[in-house]
């Protein structure tokens, strides 16, 4: 929580594109060439995911991005479910015909849930999140559980899965293509395994995942994204492709209090379907659930949407270190587990950028800036 003195001074700042261009931030405003972007997703309604969703419909709104489509794995929730999700964020947010959605991998490459359970039994700790795994797997539309606002009534599904849509689009744009990897990477490891050809052609990988030099969440040592693909996060990683990580190390720094959950949900000159579905489906603790109620002090985490705001304004990052990065995928207690190393690596790893601090106040005004702009969003002619 500790932002750059300059940063701090923006505090007050109320309109978010002013307070970025006083505070160092990049030009948010449409480009000639906006970066091209895949959002490779366990995707949601309106949690983390959800929001970056949400934010980067606003930013190609404004011609400062070019989302090419999301892709989505099993993660948070079951592909099915992400799927559906998915469908109805873009039907919500009016770009059904801009950003279409592919549905990707089911199931991780090869931690199974019999594994899951044996590490649970014998190694036991974190939060016990298990995402998809916490629930039945849906076999029908039927099992699927509708966001507050029903299921999309006209987006559908594209025919392509979400592996060939990747490899196609980072052929059509050599050396253009960013992805946002902010869930499993089961998707990115099984388009690169297929078409290696394609690992010169991708621009660079941001990811959301690991814990580097701090605790996991769901297991003592492994966070969520990596640990539920570990053999996929050890491949992609492994690749000879720049890559930037938004670990826990920064996440667990970048932390939404009363004040900042209720510039989005609370604000009455900004309501929308997005903030009243941030405050139903969230609430974070602030709205008539446990957490704030019984503790004054009460935050939460921010995680995914680090990874759209670095790649807009790199300049964020106010702390970042070069690692060669590792994820263990070994049966016990360190499955998951990612290791990053200053110096003398294993051979085969590549080295990258590892962020461990961002600017909050200013990153906190982008965050509520586009999650409170009007939708469905006003696309560019």
């Amino acid at each position: 929580m500790k932002g750059l003195f300059v940063a701090l001074t923006c505090v007050a700042s109320v309109v978010a594109v002013s307070a970025l261009s006083a505070c160092g931030g990049n030009d948010i405003n449409a480009q000639t060439n906006p970066p091209r972007v895949i959002i490779d997703s366990d995707y949601n309604t309106l949690s983390d995911d959800g929001q970056l969703g949400v934010m980067a419909a606003q930013l190609q709104a404004q011609g400062s991005l070019k989302v090419l489509g999301i892709t989505v794995v099993s993660g948070n929730q079951w592909l099915k479910q992400g799927v559906a999700d998915a469908l109805k964020s873009v039907e919500r947010l009016g770009v059904e015909n801009q950003i279409g959605v592919y549905a990707g991998a089911n199931y991780a490459l090869s931690h199974d849930f019999a594994t899951i359970q044996a590490e649970q039994k014998q190694f036991p700790g974190g939060d016990g999140y298990l995402g998809a795994w916490n629930t039945p797997e849906p076999k029908s539309d039927s099992d699927l559980i509708a966001p507050p606002d029903g299921f999309a009534t006209h987006t559908k599904v594209q025919g392509k899965s979400a592996v060939d849509f990747i490899v196609d689009s980072v052929k059509q744009y050599p050396g253009e293509v960013t992805i946002l990897a902010i869930g499993p990477l089961t998707n990115i490891a099984l388009a690169t395994r297929q078409h290696p050809e394609i690992v010169p052609l991708i621009k660079q990988i941001i990811y959301m995942g690991g814990a580097i030099d701090v605790p996991g969440n769901t297991t003592p040592t492994a966070e969520f994204n990596w640990w539920f693909d570990p053999e996929a996060a050890k491949t992609v990683l492994r690749l000879p492709i720049k890559q930037v990580v938004i670990p826990l190390d920064v996440t667990d720094t970048v932390k939404m209090d009363k004040a900042l959950y209720d510039r989005v949900a609370h604000d009455p000159s900004k309501q929308t379907i997005i903030t009243q579905l941030f405050k139903t489906l969230n609430g974070y603790g602030f709205d008539g659930k446990n957490g704030f109620e019984t503790n004054p002090n009460y935050t939460t985490n921010i995680w995914d949407t680090l990874t759209l705001a670095y790649l807009m304004h790199p300049s964020f990052a106010t702390q970042t270190v070069d690692e060669w990065v590792d994820v263990d995928m070994s049966f016990g207690a360190n499955d998951g587990k990612s290791t990053g190393y200053t110096s003398s690596p294993p051979a085969g790893l590549q080295k990258m950028t590892v962020v461990k601090r961002f600017d909050n106040p200013t990153f906190f005004n982008f965050y509520v800036d586009l999650l409170t702009r009007p939708v469905p969003v006003t696309l560019p002619n």
